[in-house]
């Protein structure tokens, strides 16, 4: 499959009272041309981050000191104003976390879509509505004329999620960065949002980065799957042989912690995950790990391929 989003070797950081504090490591992931790769990993671990580096939009005291993001080959650092603002949006959108704080509650949903059309498929009037409407009836908002013109407040928090779908969708972006698009809502909700994700994918060819902490969702629906520990990409596989043959000690961990059906007794990973004022030398890992070794402690552990499509990065093997 043809890789249409690389990160490769990103390393960034924030300026703070106490000086410039690293809080990602060389992080590396690739995306397929429509497929949905799952990003994972406790709050904190910097996967949002992550994200957010493709399209920029990080806070004022961020530092990238290295690395590239590559897509479609043009490394997005090198941009400039005008080429990002063709790129956010119109190729690569983003459905962010909260729903219920995405929508302007002073504008209708129709007015707020016409607006998106307008800046990046440069249509207006009957087209732009048109083309609205249709977006509307793709994401399976019923009665999509007249919930048009409905206000953010008249809509569920399902509601609301699809409409920013919907946008995303309308302007033909290649790539949708998900972060936890379920976050705010009822497990039935959840099902119907990660059905429409599917259904888009397959139907228009869309690629998906998923960012995620649940697993359960993410082994119903991805393709790929990237575990973060602590600012570092631990582990990189397909999702299926992730949830058979998990490599590092913090995947399996995580695995362990699901809810089963089986009555097996629900573990949990003890600590907590380090700050980015923490130093910590060898694997960032070591401090959590029941395998820790006296190479942990020393020596940082590289991504290592296991075979052609899973890496992991762990002295041990499992």
């Amino acid at each position: 499959m043809n890789k249409i989003l690389e990160i490769k070797n990103l390393n960034l950081g924030f300026n703070t009272e106490s000086g410039f504090r690293q809080a990602l490591w060389d992080v590396s992931l690739s995306l397929d041309k429509g497929e949905m790769h799952a990003l994972v990993g406790e709050s904190g671990c910097g996967k949002t981050i992550s994200a957010m580096s493709v399209l920029r939009l990080l806070p004022k005291n961020a530092l990238i000191k290295s690395g590239e993001i590559l897509y479609n080959g043009e490394d997005v650092l090198k941009f400039d104003k005008t080429r990002l603002s063709t790129l956010r949006g119109a190729k690569i959108a983003l459905i962010p976390q909260d729903p219920m704080t995405s929508l302007n509650p002073l504008y209708t949903v129709g007015n707020q879509l016409l607006e998106v059309i307008k800046i990046h498929q440069g249509l207006s009037g009957n087209a732009a509505y048109e083309k609205a409407i249709e977006a509307l009836k793709t994401v399976q908002i019923p009665s999509a004329e007249e919930r048009f013109n409905s206000y953010p407040h008249e809509f569920s928090g399902g509601m609301k999620q699809r409409a920013i779908i919907a946008m995303a969708l309308a302007c033909h972006a290649e790539i949708l960065i998900a972060d936890e698009p379920t976050t705010a809502l009822d497990v039935t909700i959840q099902a119907q949002i990660m059905k429409l994700l599917q259904k888009i994918k397959t139907e228009t060819g869309v690629s998906i980065l998923l960012i995620t902490h649940d697993l359960a969702l993410v082994s119903e629906n991805a393709d790929f799957i990237s575990v973060m520990y602590a600012g570092r990409v631990v582990e990189s596989a397909p999702a299926k042989e992730f949830f058979l043959n998990p490599q590092h000690p913090y995947s399996l961990a995580l695995l362990k912690s699901i809810p089963s059906n089986r009555g097996a007794k629900l573990e949990t990973i003890h600590g907590q995950p380090p700050s980015i004022y923490q130093e910590i030398t060898g694997c960032r890992f070591h401090p959590r790990c029941e395998y820790c070794m006296d190479k942990c402690i020393r020596e940082i552990p590289e991504l290592m391929l296991i075979n052609e499509n899973h890496s992991a990065a762990c002295w041990l093997k499992l």
